[in-house]
């Protein structure tokens, strides 16, 4: 890459540089990949802003910079911005009382800690509740989730005692849309959205008509990273203001013990991060003026790839190499980034099988998902498999020793964090380990999720096991058996 080139905007209206252009020890960086790979840190895309451009980036195949990607809880911080905004518009003030925007929603008795709860509270995550509700939970509430809310025992007093709830920043969004008349996304969108050149975003919407400020966004990872460097620029953003300084300062601080500020999790060095399940953040180093947006898969979240990133950031921004081997560790960490967007290869047993079972139903017993049948339908190049329940027939379309890509409904709330994944984009691979055990590997491209399913056939049988890589609850389906 040039110098000329890198200095252009590219399809996202962000600009280019070499690491060693703006500052960034391509060296570290590269050592940080080696570190989160022994650490167990699937990174499925990096995106490093200094100085005013991006100066790395990289993508594990099948990921790419612009599949959008479901965000979780960095929708938090997101959210968050709305009340900035809305409190300067003299909206609502922070130490406004929750339950005066609701009067047609409150419990027949409304306790006086209940009373208490102020907008400020549920910012800082100290609504008086004495236990998470997960986003998941509220996906499974088909009635008002703003009731809902109001059914929440509030056991300390409010502004006491940190718990990090979804349910908090639900409400915030639902304040916002009281007073707005506008959902979150709506009031967001010419005010941060557009400005910021995101496009193509989607957030869900909760019964209320109430878009969940905890959770539910999908975008891309350059929308997640023009995100944290509007913060990191003191909310500028090509020289427009777009969010009040002050705010993020308050925003972005400690405002406990907890290192939570509002709905952002500060640290003690003066960085900040935008946060979501399973690996999606956002990490600002103002000192620096510096941006990091991860996208991946863990389990253990943060407190497996948080230590991982704070050993080498910001010590990638302050140890600098000389000019000769910073160029060759611009140059190795490119190739090295590039290789990770190559498909592995998928190696398959020559198993015959498929050929006698093609186009079988299979006639499963008994079982709490409700799946009735299963069928396989072999081609030369694909395996289609089909699952049938009481919503209908589902499917996924696999390369047979290669990897297809298509779009599928297969159900699996359980596994996928209480997503139901319709129409999602799956990259899908099948292939016999043996003669009669075949693996299918599907890939939901716009999310951290991917499935392993083993179907092992047996005198006119199969049982069917399946298990994803990372959940807030089950691992993996109760077997399938039938014939």
């Amino acid at each position: 890459m040039t110098d000329k080139l890198a200095s252009r905007p590219g399809a996202d209206g962000l600009r280019r540089a070499d690491p060693r252009e703006v500052g960034v020890n391509a060296a570290l960086v590269e050592a940080f990949l080696d570190d989160a790979a022994a650490a167990g840190l699937d990174i499925h895309g990096l995106m490093l802003h200094r100085a005013g451009r991006v100066a790395v980036e990289g993508w594990q195949w099948p990921y790419r910079a612009d599949r959008p990607r479901i965000m979780h809880s960095v929708t938090k911080s997101i959210m968050a911005s709305a009340i900035g905004l809305a409190l300067q518009e003299g909206r609502f003030q922070l130490q406004d009382k929750v339950v005066s925007f609701f009067p047609e929603s409150l419990p027949p008795v409304v306790d006086a800690g209940l009373a208490a709860m102020t907008i400020e509270n549920l910012l800082t995550m100290r609504a008086g509740h004495a236990a998470e509700t997960s986003g998941s939970i509220w996906r499974g509430i088909a009635t008002s989730w703003t009731a809902e809310f109001f059914k929440i025992p509030v056991v300390h007093q409010p502004g006491t005692t940190f718990m990090y709830t979804s349910a908090a920043s639900y409400m915030l969004s639902a304040i916002l849309t009281k007073v707005t008349g506008q959902t979150l996304h709506d009031y967001l969108k010419p005010r941060l959205f557009e400005p910021l050149g995101i496009v193509g975003e989607h957030w869900d919407i909760g019964p209320d008509n109430i878009n969940p400020g905890g959770n539910g966004l999908t975008m891309t990872t350059p929308d997640l990273l023009k995100f944290g460097v509007l913060y990191a620029q003191g909310g500028l953003w090509e020289g427009r203001r777009l969010l009040p300084q002050e705010w993020i300062a308050e925003a972005t601080r400690a405002h406990g013990p907890d290192n939570y500020g509002y709905q952002w999790v500060a640290t003690e060095e003066g960085t900040y991060l935008a946060i979501g399940l399973f690996m999606q953040f956002v990490m600002v180093f103002p000192r620096q003026q510096a941006t990091l947006a991860i996208v991946g898969a863990v389990q253990e979240g943060s407190k497996i790839f948080l230590p991982v990133v704070n050993r080498y950031f910001p010590r990638a921004f302050t140890d600098q190499l000389p000019a000769a081997e910073a160029a060759r560790a611009d140059e190795h960490l490119h190739q090295r980034l590039a290789a990770a967007n190559n498909p592995p290869q998928v190696v398959s047993y020559p198993s015959s099988l498929g050929a006698r079972i093609s186009g079988k139903t299979f006639r499963i017993e008994s079982n709490p998902l409700g799946v009735s049948a299963l069928r396989f339908v072999f081609e030369a190049d694909r395996c289609v498999f089909h699952l049938a329940d009481a919503a209908g027939e589902h499917s996924v379309v696999c390369g047979l020793g290669s990897w297809i890509e298509s779009r599928t409904d297969i159900p699996g709330v359980d596994l996928h964090h209480g997503y139901a994944l319709d129409s999602a984009v799956v990259v899908a691979s099948a292939r016999w380990l043996d003669e009669s055990t075949l693996e299918m590997t599907w890939i939901f491209a716009q999310t951290a999720f991917r499935d392993t399913v083993v179907c092992h056939f047996d005198s006119g049988r199969v049982t069917m096991n399946r298990s994803v890589n990372v959940n807030s609850a089950a691992m993996a389906w109760p077997g399938l058996t039938g014939g």
